[in-house]
């Protein structure tokens, strides 16, 4: 019984995949902050260099993948698929589960796959300086492993919450040379007015995307680098997806369920979006389930309105599932998916009923990368337990109902660095908070009044 899928590296990828190609429907304008107007590429250019912009924009079905940019993936891509045996005979089901494992990369996880490239146009246009956010640190780490490579000073704004929690994580940027400042922070005028109104306020990630955007603005030098959320990070993710596919005929089998967690939509896009694009375009249909913390409910709570993606309201508009960028999740541990909007893309494939969404409290998703970890060996990130979870419910759904359906989802990244949440866990410490009703009804009824 094979359990690994392994491509060879001239099997990797040579074009990220667009669904925006495939869509039905094209996705709603972006609109400038202050105008209300769709934005245009100048618009963006203080943030993101040209090329990058472009890949925003663009509606073509592939983009080439530069060959640089291969080459430092060849560091750990193809990244390998998995069958889950020992979970498919503890859980007792006929199901088939597989999982693609993002946690190989040097990072730790899948952002990388889009760091690198971001990380690559940015050289390539003469900038210095990155400037970014992170909430677990998942990003942070994979942008600062991109800067070291590629010659970039890269400035992380880390999420206070995630800060106090992970200082291991905080030590990996340093050790790829970056410079990691907890936020809301003292260096921009946001954070000091964040604290004055607040001195322990425990920061979001809205919080420190308005940091970083601050800061990349006021310097032609400096620009900024998002790791979710925009059209071009989930261009980049592809790479998951695609592989996937190959992987998935070399086991014989197609996927009947595929599920991935959802915070910003990155690598849940990763996995879904080239499985999504090959049923829209008349290929075999998988269901597909999006998975999120009960605590910061997006998609399943959230509303489908325009809205800002930073807490300053310097972002420009999109329309997708939020909180209301007021919104400031509670400081559950899955830092990763404490982000109050949605991808734009993601929103869009759900309002064209693309995909299903769920959520679960961290407790039952704890639980079950516990359940994983003691049958397949791998510690997953917290963020990475929902989309166990998720995989877990699917196959006990077959097995109540005879099915032996074949289930594939994204193991997005290991928890090696997360270990003092399993602490709490075991102790019976780790809160199941609910997201405060009052506290979204505020946050909601600040959305910004956009005709159409």
């Amino acid at each position: 019984m094979q359990t690994k899928f392994l491509l060879d590296e001239s099997q990797m990828p040579k074009y990220w995949y667009n669904l925006q190609a495939d869509f039905p429907e094209p996705l709603p304008a972006v609109l400038h902050p202050a105008t209300k107007q769709p934005v245009g590429p100048a618009d963006l250019e203080p943030l993101f260099p040209m090329e990058l912009i472009q890949q925003e924009v663009s509606t073509e079905r592939e983009i080439e993948i530069p060959e640089p940019v291969r080459d430092v993936y060849r560091l750990w891509r193809p990244a390998p698929l998995y069958r889950a045996h020992r979970l498919e005979k503890a859980l007792g089901t006929p199901a088939k589960i597989f999982y693609k494992y993002e946690g190989v990369s040097p990072a730790g996880s899948h952002k990388p796959n889009t760091a690198i490239p971001q990380a690559f146009y940015n050289q390539q246009a003469g900038i210095r300086t990155l400037t970014t956010e992170t909430g677990a640190g998942q990003w942070g780490t994979s942008l600062s492993f991109a800067g070291s490579l590629f010659d970039i000073d890269v400035t992380v704004f880390q999420v206070r919450v995630s800060y106090n929690q992970k200082p291991y994580r905080r030590a990996v940027m340093e050790t790829y040379g970056a410079k990691c400042v907890p936020s809301p922070s003292e260096l921009t005028e946001f954070g000091r007015k964040v604290l004055a109104e607040k001195p322990d306020h425990t920061g979001s990630l809205g919080i420190a995307i308005s940091e970083a955007v601050e800061l990349a603005v006021q310097d032609p030098n400096t620009k900024y680098a998002l790791g979710s959320v925009l059209n071009h990070v989930l261009l980049h993710q592809s790479v998951i997806g695609l592989e996937a596919m190959q992987q998935m005929e070399m086991a014989d089998c197609w996927p009947d369920v595929i599920v991935g967690c959802t915070g910003g939509g990155s690598n849940f896009a990763g996995i879904a979006f080239p499985f999504m694009g090959h049923a829209l375009r008349g290929g075999e249909k998988s269901r597909i389930v999006a998975v999120e913390p009960s605590a910061c409910p997006t998609l399943t709570r959230g509303k489908y309105a325009y809205d800002y993606g930073d807490t300053a309201h310097m972002t420009p508009l999109t329309k997708m599932h939020t909180l209301g960028s007021d919104f400031t999740p509670p400081g559950f541990h899955a830092g990763g998916l404490r982000y109050h909007g949605m991808a734009p893309m993601v929103s869009h494939a759900k309002e064209l009923g693309l995909f299903d969404a769920v959520s679960y409290t961290q407790r039952e998703c704890f639980e079950a990368g516990v359940l994983f970890a003691r049958n397949e060996g791998i510690v997953p990130a917290p963020e990475a337990n929902h989309a166990v979870k998720g995989a877990i419910e699917e196959a006990l759904r077959c097995k109540r109902e005879g099915k032996d359906e074949v289930i594939l989802f994204n193991l997005c990244g290991h928890g090696h660095f997360d270990m003092a949440a399993y602490t709490a866990y075991f102790e019976g410490q780790l809160e199941d908070y609910e997201y405060d009703e009052q506290e979204l009804a505020m946050a909601l009824s600040g959305l910004p009044s956009v005709s159409g």
